[in-house]
């Protein structure tokens, strides 16, 4: 894989895909704009090489259709705030007019494509989109990590046709993460958790490997328990994944799942709290969090990590107080301070920022479902494009 430092990029027009897939609010206004910053460090870097600097990225999943919402106007605004300099802006991302567009740019200066989502060819890697994009650049850069596991025409398409390099971000990512699975040092402790179980359990299987203790919360370690026969009358997973899932041993030592939890009933009523033993879990009841005993016990185990990957938040955090077993976890985590800390994920990224925990961890990965595809051992189709 080629890295940006490798290229001439002098006076050539470089197309850049960054993943600007940031949240708005109600009126369309950027309430988290970290995915636009992370990747300044490039377009700064190309613009100091006097490339002709094209970007190119989705927002939200308008389903191949103009969404007006949906346009990237704020980010334009954002990217000329942060670098001070005026920022171009196409209506379209491919055709005619955006040719003409990047024909009249001189070297130093940016553009910035429109949504490429409005195109449903993109979602479809459509060759005929891939080398409509490329007519705009001679040299292609990825930055886009958070979206390397989907096959896209921006992410996989047109690096076919164009000379092709990884951007610094991407380049951090991977090296991080090959160093993970690669070398990492140990004790290593992976903590997981979140909702999203069908995208974590090759996360688990491939750790179960390579790790010295999983620590597994929420919804995942519930489905799990349930499984198992250790949570009765709870809801089963969808059959691949139980499958999946009654193939990890709950004897292997490495494993630690909840044993107690906070619960309460489905309404989140306030007045109802209990903390209890994970078997004594009520047909009406909940689990929202893990119990102060196993929030003990994953401390103890952090405490010994020299190296940490978290991905995923251990109980409800968004409502307080089923966010006592986050805290106690980030706080664990955050006090190790001889352990390289890798965290990942939206939600583990929400939970830091909203704690101002950011700055405690060693590298803080905006790509969750890549992280989790690079961390099971997968190819990530982006990646391989690169090759």
């Amino acid at each position: 894989m080629k890295t940006l430092k490798e290229l001439n990029l002098k006076k050539k027009r470089v197309l850049v895909r960054c993943d600007f897939n940031v949240p708005l609010d109600e009126v369309g206004l950027i309430t988290d704009d970290s995915r636009i910053k992370e990747v300044l460090p490039t377009i700064e870097y190309l613009l100091k090489t006097e490339a002709k600097v094209i970007l190119m990225s989705h927002l939200d999943d308008p389903k191949g259709r103009v969404v007006e919402k949906l346009r990237l106007n704020e980010v334009q605004k954002k990217l000329s705030y942060y670098l001070k300099i005026p920022v171009a802006k196409t209506r379209d991302c491919i055709g005619k007019k955006v040719q003409e567009s990047v024909m009249k740019m001189k070297p130093g200066e940016l553009l910035l494509l429109e949504n490429l989502r409005f195109h449903k060819e993109e979602e479809e890697n459509a060759i005929s989109f891939s080398k409509e994009l490329s007519k705009l650049g001679d040299i292609f850069i990825n930055e886009a990590f958070g979206v390397c596991h989907r096959s896209h025409a921006s992410i996989v398409g047109v690096p076919s046709f164009l000379t092709s390099a990884a951007g610094f971000l991407l380049e951090k990512e991977v090296r991080v993460f090959s160093k993970a699975l690669e070398n990492p040092w140990r004790p290593l402790v992976v903590i997981i958790g979140g909702v999203k179980i069908d995208t974590k359990i090759k996360t688990i299987e491939k750790f179960l490997k390579t790790a010295d203790h999983l620590l597994l919360g929420s919804k995942l370690a519930e489905s799990i328990l349930t499984v198992n026969g250790l949570l009765v009358g709870r809801e089963f997973p969808e059959k691949e994944i139980t499958s999946r899932i009654k193939k990890i041993k709950l004897t292997n030592p490495k494993i630690h799942l909840p044993t107690d939890g906070l619960m309460s009933l489905p309404s989140l009523q306030e007045n109802y709290l209990r903390i209890g033993a994970i078997g004594t879990l009520r047909k009406e009841e909940e689990i929202f969090d893990i119990g102060p005993e196993t929030a003990r016990l994953f401390s103890e185990i952090i405490k010994t990590a020299k190296m940490i990957i978290w991905n995923g938040p251990v109980g409800f955090f968004e409502k307080p107080p089923f966010d006592k077993g986050t805290k106690k976890v980030a706080e664990a985590i955050c006090k190790n301070y001889s352990a390289f800390k890798i965290a990942g994920g939206g939600e583990t990224i929400m939970f830091l920022k909203k704690y101002g925990l950011i700055e405690k961890f060693d590298h803080v990965s905006i790509g969750g479902g890549a992280m989790l595809a690079l961390l099971s051992g997968g190819k990530l189709p982006g990646l391989e494009a690169l090759k």
